[in-house]
C-alpha cells in the first residue's frame, strides 16, 4: 500500500539559503524551500523527497506486516539448532542489486523490499540464505550445505534466476 500524497504545498522563505525540507501532514507534502531556488531545481528536489518518503513508508509497512524476527526464530530452531544470534532482521528499501545482506559480526540481517512481493517460499529461502552467513560468512561448500537444508532451495534459486534477478 503506497503512501497517499494528495498534494504538495510549497512554502518559500527568504531565511533559507540552500536547504529544502518537507513533512507529510494529512496527505499533503509541505515543502520548505529557499525563495530564490529555481522552479525546475525545486521540482527535482521534490521528486526525490517524495521518493524518500514513499520508501520510508514502504519499509515501515513491510516490517509491520511481516514479522521477520519470528521467521528468524523459527528457522533458527529448524535449520540451525538454535545456535545463531540474530540481533536484528528487517526489510530495507535501499538495496538495488542484492536480495539481502548479513553482517555476521553484529548479527544484523537486511532483506530487500523487492522480495516482499515474491512467493513465501522464495522469501524464506532468502532469509535462510542470509542467516546461514551468521554461521559461515562466505559462499563456501560448508555454506551451501547449510542453505541446501531448506528443501525448496534449488527451486527458489531457479525462481530468482527465471525472474532475471539473480546472477551467478
Amino acid at each position: 500500500m503506497p503512501v497517499n500524497i494528495s498534494a504538495v504545498k510549497i512554502l518559500r522563505s527568504k531565511k533559507r539559503r540552500r536547504s529544502v525540507s518537507c513533512r507529510l501532514v494529512r496527505g499533503i507534502l509541505v515543502v520548505r524551500a529557499p525563495e530564490n531556488m529555481p522552479d525546475i531545481r525545486l521540482q527535482e528536489v521534490i521528486a526525490e523527497l517524495k521518493s524518500r518518503i514513499e520508501r520510508k513508508y514502504l519499509k515501515e509497512q513491510l516490517n509491520k506486516n511481516e514479522n521477520l524476527a519470528f521467521k528468524a526464530e523459527e528457522f533458527n530452531k529448524r535449520y540451525f539448532e538454535n545456535k545463531l544470534k540474530v540481533n536484528s532482521i528487517e526489510y530495507v528499501t535501499g538495496q538495488k542489486s542484492r536480495f539481502g545482506c548479513c553482517n555476521f559480526r553484529t548479527g544484523s540481517i537486511r532483506i530487500s523490499h523487492r522480495i516482499s512481493s515474491m512467493p513465501q517460499w522464495v522469501r524464506d529461502y532468502v532469509i535462510i540464505h542470509e542467516m546461514a552467513h551468521l554461521a559461515v560468512p562466505d559462499h563456501s561448500r560448508a555454506f551451501w550445505d547449510i542453505v541446501n537444508r531448506y528443501k525448496l532451495a534449488e527451486r527458489a534459486k531457479g525462481y530468482l534466476i527465471a525472474a532475471g534477478t539473480l546472477g551467478s
